[in-house]
Parts: C-alpha cells; sequence; structure tokens
C-alpha cells in the first residue's frame, strides 16, 4: 500500500463509517480497483483508521461525554450486546469477512430495507438521546449486532435499532454515533493485539501511513457526520437505499464476471 493509497481508503473510511452504506463495501471495491494486496498490515490498517473517525465524534459532541455518568452507563448497556455476540462468534464473523457475495447481498437487502424506512417508524416523538432509557439502549445495542454480517452497516443497523424505540432520526443517528466509540475502540484494541500476538511489526514507513490515513478519516468523518444529520433529519434515508442497491448490484455483477475482489 502506497500513500496515495492510503489517503483514498481513509476518505472512505471517514465517508462511509457513520453513513448507512456500509464501510467494508466500499473498502473492497475501492482496494480492488487500486489493486490493493490484502496483507496483514492492509488488514491492520484499514481497521486502526477508526481511531480519527471515532475522535470526529468527540471532537463534534465534546460536551456531551461530560455531562453525566449516566451517559457512559448507557452506552455500556448498549455495547454489551456486541461483546457477547463477538466472542460467541467471532470465527464465524472472520469467515463471513472472506466473503464478497455476503456482502453484496447486504448491500441489496439492507438498501431495500431503507427505501422503506421512514414509513415504518414515521412516528419517532424521542428528539433527544439523552432521553432514552436502559431497556431502550440494550435493544439499540442488539441491533447494532446485525452488522456483524459484513454489508449490513453498523450505522444502519443501530439507527434503525434507535427508530424502532420511538427515537427521532437525528436522535437514533446521535446515539449511534456515540455508541460507534466503544465498538470501534474495541474493534481496533482487538485488531492490534492479534496483530502483534502472531508476531507482526510495523515499519516507520507504515506507521506514518496509518498517521495520515487517520488524520484524513478525522476531518472526513467530522464533514460527513455534520452533513449526514442535517440531511436525513429533512430528507429521511431513501437515497442512501437506492444507493446501497446501486453498490450492491455493482458488486454482484462483478462476481458474476469472475472478478476477483480483494476483502480488506
Amino acid at each position: 500500500m502506497n500513500l496515495f493509497e492510503a489517503i483514498i481508503l481513509a476518505i472512505i473510511e471517514g465517508l462511509t463509517e457513520f453513513l448507512p452504506v456500509s464501510s467494508t463495501g466500499h473498502m473492497i471495491i475501492a482496494s480492488s480497483l487500486m489493486g490493493i494486496q490484502s496483507d496483514n498490515f492492509v488488514k491492520l490498517f484499514t481497521v486502526a483508521i477508526q481511531l480519527g473517525t471515532i475522535l470526529s465524534v468527540f471532537a463534534l459532541y465534546f460536551k456531551r461525554f461530560f455531562r453525566s455518568l449516566d451517559f457512559y452507563f448507557k452506552l455500556f448497556v448498549a455495547f454489551i450486546p456486541a461483546i457477547i455476540f463477538g466472542v460467541l462468534f467471532s470465527d464465524k464473523i472472520d469467515e463471513l469477512l472472506e466473503s464478497p457475495l455476503t456482502v453484496a447481498i447486504s448491500l441489496l437487502v439492507g438498501g431495500i430495507i431503507l427505501l422503506f424506512v421512514d414509513k415504518w417508524f414515521k412516528d419517532g416523538n424521542i428528539d433527544n438521546s439523552d432521553d432514552i432509557n436502559y431497556p431502550t439502549a440494550f435493544k439499540i445495542g442488539m441491533f447494532q449486532c446485525i452488522a456483524m454480517i459484513p454489508g449490513v452497516s453498523r450505522s444502519a443497523a443501530s439507527i434503525i435499532g434507535g427508530m424502532t424505540q420511538k427515537l427521532s432520526r437525528k436522535a437514533a443517528a446521535e446515539f449511534s454515533f456515540f455508541l460507534a466509540v466503544p465498538t470501534m475502540f474495541a474493534a481496533t484494541a482487538k485488531k492490534l493485539f492479534d496483530f502483534y500476538k502472531d508476531g507482526n511489526t510495523i515499519t516507520s514507513e507504515e506507521v506514518n501511513l496509518l498517521l495520515i490515513g487517520n488524520i484524513v478519516g478525522f476531518v472526513v468523518a467530522l464533514i460527513a457526520i455534520k452533513s449526514f444529520i442535517g440531511y436525513l433529519s429533512k430528507h429521511g434515508f431513501k437515497i442512501f437505499g437506492i444507493y446501497r442497491i446501486i453498490v450492491g448490484a455493482i458488486l454482484i455483477a462483478f462476481i458474476l464476471s469472475g472478478a476477483n475482489l480483494q476483502v480488506v
């Protein structure tokens, strides 16, 4: 992986991590088009640059993270399902991650669902994510676990989970952003632990790629989050559903044509 490729992947991560479009699917398409050969560092890079996107949530919602301990307790409760399912099904999740077809189908099916979400859950009356209770936080965490299927999108699953619990689109999206912090931090920490446990090392050049990737991801995610909240509040999910269907169809076409898609 060279510097240009690292920057492109970081831009894609920053743009797609908090949108309901699946960052995994976009990473597969981008890495395949650029001919990036998947190796241990590339796999580490695609996860570790999530730290930059995590920091963008802190930057935008700084005051919310220092308002009360109750905020952290709710995040922990919502995070519990991911811990349980991650431990129980880690091998199966890794197996699914090696399947581009799973990603493509998930993108397509998820896109169809997003076409109707606004009609199904249009009566959300909780407009502040601080107003959710612990059972609601846990249920949203359960929905987030659906995103362990590659291509589903963590953001889409948790936002829809919030809307099923009467949260407005804005409140559901914000809680999804907050929940991303412990989830993505845990995923990054595990990937780093596994990387070094397997005896891998990082060169100075690779360190630079990680630093640049995180900086780019941070800046792009800031813009993406602010733009997404404004758009979602006014227009809903339909455009994202259409987009997912198109991307999923493109992926399936590539797979059926015999193209070798790299899973990063």
